[in-house]
């Protein structure tokens, strides 16, 4: 099969590679489409390694695809079945093995290169809001970064939950379509980051990018309120105003999903099976796609999920 691997350098190049093999508990997926993610590029640069169990130089978190081959212990998914999954690597390549209690059914409606765009974008919202900072009706949700994979995938999930959601987007040209994402009977307010002050105190923010002044944002929250740092592209080491934490009594969470144990991954994956994939298959969530690009235009690939301006998912087609 051919696949995109890292080499030494952190460069991207295409490669043969053997077919994988699926133990017991795993099927092979034949890939259709697979999502490109900011953690792609940080592997690549060494600082997201592959978690033990996957391939640790093919690159890829998200698949969607046909089931090829089953496992002998498997018994919830058959020959042919249209699956997706949040994997820990791997899935930019023609084929991949996947542990059975991973995958996630694919909704007849929707194409392969929105099912590729879906468990990485919505397993990180749906955990990060509805399941660590647990938002509730009637709270006040900054997202930044919101025009991303993961970011149309948040202000959805908070939409959804009954949050006042408002979006950070820095280009302007972005919002108008943004602001498509609110679901029927919500509204999406959608500001730049320079007006996200006028819209709080927030409830919650959820931090998609990073970068030197990215916990300044504390300072925009209520007393008890939340800030999750799940991005941070624009940078890792930041300052923090100790006191503008502590006078708000607020809490600053952490999290990332590629390196929870596989049990922590099986749970959230039968979250995602039970309360999120129904509301994709009733057309309440949707996935935008930036772009999608052939296996062998991977480098435009990956120069597009490393280039600004993007609405939605960046999607490689194996095949």
């Amino acid at each position: 099969m051919r696949a995109v691997v890292i080499d030494s350098d952190g460069h991207f190049l295409l490669e043969h590679r053997p077919d994988p093999v699926a133990g017991p508990s795993e099927v092979i997926v034949r890939v259709r489409a697979a999502g490109l993610n900011a953690a792609d590029l940080q592997q690549a640069r060494g600082d997201y390694p592959a978690p033990p169990g996957w391939p640790a130089d093919v690159p890829g978190l998200e698949v969607a695809g046909e089931v090829e081959h089953v496992g002998l212990a498997v018994t919830e998914v058959a020959l042919g079945d249209r699956v997706m999954a949040l994997v820990g690597g791997g899935g930019h390549a023609e084929r991949i093995a996947v542990p059975a209690d991973l995958l996630l059914p694919v909704p007849v409606t929707l194409s392969w290169q929105e099912a590729a765009g879906f468990p990485e974008a919505f397993s990180t919202a749906w955990d990060a809001l509805v399941i660590q900072a647990q938002v509730r009706a009637g709270d006040r949700v900054l997202i930044t970064g919101a025009a991303g994979g993961v970011g149309t995938a948040m202000v959805q999930v908070a939409a959804l939950s009954g949050a006042t959601t408002v979006a950070s987007v820095r280009r302007t040209e972005l919002h108008d379509r943004v602001r498509t994402l609110a679901p029927e009977g919500a509204h999406i307010d959608v500001v730049t980051p320079a007006e996200e002050d006028q819209h709080g105190p927030y409830d919650v923010i959820v931090e998609l990018v990073g970068g030197p002044d990215c916990l300044q944002r504390v300072a925009l929250l209520r007393s008890r309120g939340k800030m999750l740092i799940v991005g941070v592209q624009a940078g890792a080491t930041v300052p923090l105003r100790m006191f503008d934490l502590m006078l708000a009594r607020a809490q600053l969470i952490g999290t990332t999903i590629r390196g929870r144990t596989p049990a922590e991954k099986v749970l959230l994956a039968a979250a995602l099976r039970t309360s999120v994939v129904p509301l994709l298959a009733h057309n309440r969530l949707r996935v935008p796609v930036d772009a999608a690009f052939p296996l062998d235009q991977y480098g435009d690939a990956y120069a597009r999920l490393a280039g600004p301006g993007k609405f939605g998912k960046v999607i490689l087609l194996p095949g």
